[in-house]
């Protein structure tokens, strides 16, 4: 029960650091990494070869979904993101896949449940279609 806490504390104090910042601006792959890293560390404090392994699953994920967007996007027009979720998929299942044999699979479970939620960019003013 006090892991979960802790958890929701961390994925809170996150999302207040994210509006707090004001407008979007895509991070680094590097930043990226390091929120990942910050954010599993403290959920699991997991030894250094595993984080090590997972910086490394992350900046790959990162570097591959960056370049297939800008593909995407340097294509000229209105870019079609339904079409992009589904090109990006194959990169989250492999990441996915990876970061199965690194965590357990009870922080695999906190991972995909609260974490990895957590992580996902906010619109201003709440998104969605209107």
């Amino acid at each position: 029960m006090k892991k979960v806490i802790l958890i929701l504390a961390v994925v809170f104090a996150g999302s207040l650091a994210v509006n707090a910042q004001g407008g979007f601006q895509r991070r680094t792959v590097e930043e990226r990494v390091a929120s990942v890293h910050q954010k599993i560390d403290s959920a699991f404090k997991l030894d250094n070869a595993k984080l090590t392994q997972v910086d490394s699953i992350f900046a790959s994920y990162y570097r591959s979904t960056d370049k297939l967007r800008e593909e995407m996007m340097n294509g000229g027009g209105q870019p079609d993101f339904q079409a992009m979720r589904e090109k990006m998929q194959p990169y989250t299942d492999d990441r996915d896949k990876k970061l199965q044999g690194v965590l357990s699979e009870a922080q695999y479970k906190t991972w995909k449940d609260a974490i990895e939620p957590s992580m996902r960019p906010r619109r201003p003013g709440g998104g969605g279609n209107r």
